[in-house]
């Protein structure tokens, strides 16, 4: 069998990039995306893999991207969406929310993973295998340590689309599944996250981890790897929670 073709999303982040390393390392032929940009040039040259720019946001950037992505190298048979985060935003009072910023994370967490799936599916169906994992979050199975509505709204959103992908694409042989992961240091916002929760803060996070650390990069790529392999194909609408035990 040829190398699957991958398209992995998010790559400026610790996360994406862990998974973009992981599949090719694996065997995939992998093209990575991120938004237009020194960031995602930087990170295309560091992983070694072609990279393509794109506001996963605007449905018709995608259908382009994803033909450019199709001429230039193969149409994807794989795809990881781990673009999306809290677009910059910390927690705000309920009365302080903004239609503006709400839209915003909603647009690079949901519609983006919509926008893929409809340009990717069609050839995945015709194909007869495809493989598309979402990055959800502990926040979309419960209240966000974020303390942002949009966020934790659209992460709930993005397990029920998950789900609903996989009610359609599964027949043609089409998985689509989620992972979830628990808090990691994957990039600034996280980052910053963890410093303002101070010692005491941090002590009790860990705490409530039955591993005792935090997770990894290279933890939540290791899932995407079993999941967009060929011996996960009778699972499908899953959520699965990397988090070490926290769920």
């Amino acid at each position: 069998m040829s190398a699957r073709a991958a398209l992995v999303t998010g790559v400026v982040g610790g996360i994406g990039a862990a998974i973009a390393t992981r599949l090719a390392a694996e065997g995939a032929r992998v093209a990575v995306c991120d938004l237009h940009g020194d960031a995602l040039d930087a990170a295309a040259d560091r992983l070694g893999l072609p990279g393509f720019g794109a506001d996963l946001g605007d449905r018709a950037a995608v259908q382009d991207m994803v033909a450019r992505i199709g001429a230039e190298l193969a149409p994807p048979d794989i795809l990881v969406n781990a673009a999306g985060g809290v677009r910059g935003q910390v927690g705000t009072p309920l009365e302080d929310v903004q239609p503006d910023a709400w839209h915003a994370i909603f647009a690079a967490n949901v519609d983006a993973s919509l926008y893929l799936a409809q340009a990717l599916a069609p050839a995945m169906k015709a194909s007869g295998w495809g493989r598309i994992v979402t990055i959800s979050s502990g926040a979309g199975l419960r209240p966000s340590l974020t303390g942002i509505h949009a966020y934790t709204a659209a992460k709930h959103a993005l397990v029920g689309l998950t789900k609903q992908l996989s009610l359609e694409l599964a027949r043609h042989g089409v998985t689509v599944n989620s992972i979830a992961p628990g808090f990691i240091l994957s990039n600034p916002a996280t980052e910053r996250q963890w410093a303002a929760m101070g010692a005491d803060g941090q002590a009790a996070l860990v705490e409530r981890i039955h591993t005792r650390r935090l997770g990894t990069p290279g933890d939540i790529a290791a899932a995407a790897a079993f999941l967009t392999g060929e011996e996960a194909g009778w699972i499908t609408g899953q959520i699965l929670s990397v988090d070490g035990g926290v769920t």
